[in-house]
């Protein structure tokens, strides 16, 4: 029996230069202000600072103030909140994307792949494990940002025997938070649709809009993407939105199963 619908809420909204409090204010408004049924809550990267390299004065510990803040929203709205913050853990610095379930457990993702022209590496230690999460029957693979250019860190590995492909993904969906600029908004638009053809798997990029501290330029292009590489939903430029989609797990499965290309994928270990 496959699992219900999943009902994703992108939330494509500006940032307040590394200003928590503004931050953590307007995404509270936004999620009262909400009340169409949702299971998912998806903020943008560094949603409480935007994308700022001044790590030290702005990490948190793993479950601190923001992270109980996202607790507390899930419990509220009895939906899953994810999105990045800057954590702080054994001395070093993490973009690290954030899961938290209504009933209070949680997963974590850091970055793997530091955007190294922002200085991001210089600042921050990159991750080394993926993380896939299962929620309400689907199982969900979590990015950030500049993972999108390195298809192989984000491949969908089949298993094969007996031809049941729909059973055997190691995801169905895949979320990227960002920040990604606007000047580079054809490479988000064309790269959020190749992860999703390649992979046979839901893709949801969510983007912020709006200046940052540095004065680049986003638009957002917040976009849901299905397996075919079609765009079920996409933000309007620059507008902050509440953009809801909802995936069929009936649909997923049987497209994987009249186009079982991913049994033909080459086999490869990630080092």
């Amino acid at each position: 029996m496959n699992p219900a619908n999943l009902n994703c809420v992108a939330i494509q909204s500006g940032l307040y230069w590394e200003d928590k409090e503004a931050n953590l204010h307007q995404f509270s408004e936004k999620l009262r202000a909400y009340t169409e049924h949702a299971d998912v809550f998806i903020l943008p990267e560094m949603f409480s600072t935007g994308f700022t390299m001044n790590a030290e004065k702005f990490a948190e510990p793993a479950h601190g103030p923001t992270y109980q803040w996202m607790l507390d929203h899930a419990k509220s709205k009895h939906a899953a909140i994810t999105g990045s913050i800057i954590v702080e853990e054994g001395g070093k610095y993490y973009n690290r994307m954030i899961w938290v379930n209504p009933d209070g457990t949680s997963f974590s993702y850091n970055k793997r792949h530091l955007f190294r022209m922002a200085g991001e590496d210089k600042h921050y230690a990159p991750g080394d494990k993926r993380v896939i999460i299962e929620f309400k029957g689907w199982k969900i693979c979590l990015m950030v940002c500049y993972d999108l250019r390195f298809p192989v860190w984000s491949r969908n590995q089949f298993r094969s025997g007996e031809g049941k492909m729909e059973s055997e993904a190691e995801y169905d969906v895949l979320i990227y938070v960002a920040n990604w600029p606007e000047r580079r908004n054809f490479a988000w638009k064309t790269l959020l649709a190749a992860r999703a053809i390649e992979n046979l798997a839901y893709v949801i990029g969510v983007n912020r809009i709006g200046n940052d501290g540095n004065f680049v330029y986003h638009t957002g292009d917040t976009s849901v993407i299905n397996y075919r590489g079609e765009i079920m939903k996409q933000g309007i430029i620059s507008a902050e939105e509440m953009i809801p989609a909802s995936l069929s797990m009936q649909d997923l499965q049987q497209f994987r199963k009249s186009f079982p290309a991913g049994l033909d994928a080459d086999r490869f270990a990630i080092e």
